[in-house]
């Protein structure tokens, strides 16, 4: 929605905002938020709100702390679930250096760059749909997160097998009053796990709602004693969470992926697209999939894809296009996980298929086969490579692939890839209970 400044503050009033909440995105993809009272409005809505980013996770040194937060000022929402005293309203911001300058590790601003280079190829939009899905556990005595499922239901339960029905049906409730568009919700595969989905949108505004949707879901299902999570692989022997991300390219309204004449009615564009995001599957993976918990999901036997090949006919490889077509014509990417800073993400999967279109790369063959069932020697006689295994080898295939770090440029590359290293070493040193239970005893 399309505000102006005296629409925001008819909206305060109406709605008896008397808090304001700056909020952005940090490098790993957590919500950041500076919180003032109704009086710094004014100050906030002229980019004069200074906070310090030295203590940001990629952000900056402590000799250069200060930084602005610049509020769109379409991002406004007024919080529904906050009290009747006085409610708080947000903004999502971008971080400016003092010079007036953006500041280079901002993930929000840095998809803004990706997306000028696609208008200089003449598109006018990059439309996401997203489908993050989430497990609820139950909170404990003293308030913690347990691992109690709240359910033990399956793929499109219903109540009484489906014990987050109620609390679904809140967030849903939630979301709506806060402008979503929501598209269906229903119980996942797995025992406590769910899916909301929620209407496409341009990349900006989409990434900004996934970021809202975390949100809403975690305050809702604390209300109901639950803890919901987005982590990829809380359970052994279940389906684990993704985000199954579906893209598309426009050019002023018209869907450039249609092409009513071409075989599969797919536009030379698509099949650039869906060339480049194959090329850099390896390498964009540690974005898509950053925590060591994401390769426990990107296994064998539960539908997230180990394989990189397309189809449009089958669920098993990385890249799908779906049935649809004229205006929803579009790609899926089965493999992003909701850990995933959404910002990232779709800034190195925007550069990959736009990377796939500049150099007017072929894709390999459709697989229209389940390649779970194909041997070794199948794969590799129709060309298909696994995703990488460990959080360890997404990161060393991230570290080689130029148009990756132009995608998030120098900043957020050098720091992701040191933060996340971090990361691999502490899971590598640390001493974990099924070592203890292998081993300890035995020898």
């Amino acid at each position: 929605m399309k505000y102006t400044k005296e629409d925001i503050i008819a909206k305060i009033k109406q709605e008896n905002v008397r808090f304001i909440r700056l909020q952005f995105t940090d490098m790993l993809g957590t919500i950041k938020n500076v919180e003032i009272p109704l009086s710094q409005l004014d100050k906030a809505l002229d980019n004069k709100m200074m906070f310090d980013g030295s203590s940001i996770e990629g952000f900056v040194r402590i000799e250069e702390s200060d930084m602005y937060l610049y509020p769109d000022i379409d991002s406004f929402v007024v919080f529904p679930w906050t009290s009747e005293k006085g409610k708080v309203a947000r903004f999502i911001c971008d971080i400016y250096n003092p010079d007036g300058t953006p500041f280079a590790g901002c993930p929000r601003y840095n998809l803004k760059r990706n997306i000028k280079e696609m208008e200089k190829l003449g598109f006018t939009a990059f439309n996401i749909g997203t489908e993050p899905e989430f497990f609820l556990f139950k909170l404990d005595e003293r308030g913690e997160p347990s691992l109690e499922l709240n359910d033990h239901g399956g793929y499109f339960d219903l109540a009484p097998t489906d014990l987050g029905e109620n609390c679904r049906r809140d967030i849903v409730l939630e979301l709506e009053e806060m402008g979503f568009e929501i598209e269906a919700s229903h119980h996942e595969g797995a025992p406590g796990q769910h899916e909301i989905d929620f209407k496409y949108s341009d990349a900006i505004r989409h990434c900004d709602d996934i970021q809202t949707f975390k949100l809403v879901v975690k305050t809702v299902a604390r209300k109901h004693r639950l803890h919901a999570t987005f982590m990829p692989k809380p359970l052994f022997g279940v389906y684990g969470s993704g985000m199954h991300v579906n893209m598309s390219l426009f050019k002023e309204g018209v869907n450039a992926f249609f092409d009513e004449a071409k075989e599969m009615q797919l536009s030379d564009t698509a099949y650039h697209f869906i060339a480049g995001l194959i090329k850099h599957a390896q390498n964009y993976t540690a974005i898509t999939n950053p925590t060591v918990n994401s390769y426990k999901r990107l296994v064998p036997g539960y539908e997230a894809p180990c394989h990189v090949a397309w189809s449009a006919q089958n669920r098993s490889p990385l890249v799908r296009v779906p049935f649809s077509r004229g205006l929803s014509t579009r790609v899926e990417l089965r493999s992003v996980d909701p850990t995933a800073n959404p910002y990232l993400a779709i800034a190195v999967l925007l550069r990959a298929g736009l990377d796939g279109l500049q150099h007017k790369l072929t894709p390999p063959d459709a697989v229209n086969r389940n390649i779970y069932e194909m041997t070794a020697e199948e794969r590799q006689a129709n060309g298909i490579h696994t995703l990488p295994e460990t959080l360890a080898d997404a990161l060393q295939q991230l570290a080689g692939d130029k148009v990756m770090m132009e995608a998030m440029g120098s900043h957020l590359y050098e720091h992701f890839l040191e933060a996340k290293k971090i990361e691999w070493d502490m899971f590598r040193k640390t001493v974990h209970p099924w070592e203890r239970e292998q081993y300890l005893t035995q020898y």
